[in-house]
């Protein structure tokens, strides 16, 4: 039998069924696919590296990845009486209420639609990667991740197709991102338990709150009243991605304006993503949280309003995303609530209304989380603390 590798919980399964296969005389043969190096490799006296940094020169330190091998000319006959089954035989189509439109209109899947894809990349946006990366309205990302994700596309042809247009300047920071989703699942080699226990131990005490339902609602479906926020969580909903910049500060939101716990969020990302994965998803996740490897500092609290005045100036994505404020002023469009109220009228905006007041005030929230952080960090029982929108 030949199979690609797995890892995590997955890992346990197929050596299982490698246990039971032996007796019988079969042997497994098992590849790796999808990754630039061995996700369980590059580890320090059998535990994981920690940090960035220190797993990309330790892979940098290995002979390069090896070049995509090239499109075979035919492919072998089938075995002869091995039956096989269709497509249908699954079940995999949707039943009742057809939910897909939006990711339909969004995405091409398959090997055909990924090439496409990468070569649109190389062409266009690569160029200016490294400097409008971060900008969500703009199409500045290779949105790759997807057919990463499933296999249509391998890593080695990304990597290689895109130091061949080095030139045109933006591979190397492409690259390095590239670098951390190898070092996700690096981790997740090493922490099958990726998704359910923080990666810090000392998190494990953090206070996080019950997740009301309205509140977490909110969040769900982009009615928080930060527009940055919502235009996020609404691009997910409606294409099953969202823009990395966006994706930080939306669970930047959850878990340290809201304090709602990490592992509500992730499980949110794991049904609605159309790239999420068993590494990426919850490493990420930790990250911004404060619990994971080489996570962000725990005081580092995003501030909704100025994230979107900072990568998304003229509101371009917030009105893309968010049509109840697209009459709105660039100046107000991140902060309704700024807005003298004839303005507001005359953009049709009836705040409360039409669109939300913010679920928390900001400064109140920052306060608290900071206050809870400190608490963990210094094994202390954080102080109670109200929060008024």
């Amino acid at each position: 039998l030949f199979w690609n590798r797995r890892y995590g919980p997955a890992a346990l399964a197929d050596g299982a069924i490698i246990a039971d296969l032996a007796p019988a005389g079969v042997v497994v043969s098992e590849s790796l696919a999808g990754f630039l190096f061995e996700p369980s490799s590059l580890a320090r006296d059998g535990r994981p590296l920690q940090v960035f940094s220190a797993f990309r020169r330790r892979a940098a330190s290995l002979p390069p990845p090896s070049p995509p091998q090239a499109r075979p000319n035919a492919l072998p006959p089938p075995v002869e009486g091995l039956e096989g089954e269709t497509l249908d035989q699954f079940g995999l189509l949707p039943r009742g209420q057809d939910w897909t439109t939006g990711l339909a209109a969004a995405w091409a899947p398959g090997e055909a639609g990924a090439h496409r894809r990468l070569q649109a990349f190389l062409d266009g946006e690569l160029r200016h990667y490294e400097v409008q990366r971060d900008r969500p309205a703009l199409a500045s990302t290779s949105q790759l991740s997807p057919h990463l994700r499933f296999g249509e596309i391998s890593p080695h042809r990304v990597l290689a197709e895109a130091s061949r247009a080095e030139a045109s300047g933006g591979a190397g920071k492409f690259a390095a991102e590239l670098n951390w989703r190898e070092f996700a699942w690096h981790v997740f080699a090493h922490r099958p338990d990726l998704a359910t226990r923080n990666l810090r131990s000392e998190f494990d005490s953090f206070p996080w709150q019950e997740a009301d339902p309205s509140t977490l609602r909110a969040w769900r479906r982009g009615m928080t009243g930060y527009p940055v926020v919502d235009a996020g969580m609404r691009q997910l909903w409606r294409t099953g991605w969202m823009h990395n910049r966006a994706r930080m500060i939306c669970a930047s939101f959850l878990t340290k304006h809201l304090l709602i716990d990490w592992r509500i969020g992730e499980a949110w990302f794991w049904d609605t993503l159309v790239d999420a994965d068993p590494a990426n998803n919850p490493f990420n996740w930790q990250w911004v949280a404060g619990s994971g490897f080489d996570a962000q500092p725990y005081f580092r609290i995003f501030n909704p309003v100025l994230q979107g005045e900072r990568f998304d100036p003229d509101g371009t994505y917030v009105r893309a995303w968010v049509p109840e404020l697209a009459r709105l002023p660039a100046r107000f469009v991140h902060s309704p609530w700024k807005a003298p109220p004839m303005i507001l009228a005359a953009a049709g905006i009836r705040l409360g209304e039409t669109y939300p007041e913010p679920i928390v005030d900001h400064a109140s929230a920052r306060r608290r989380a900071l206050a809870a952080f400190a608490a963990t960090r210094d094994g202390r029982s954080a102080p109670p603390g109200g929060m008024s929108g």
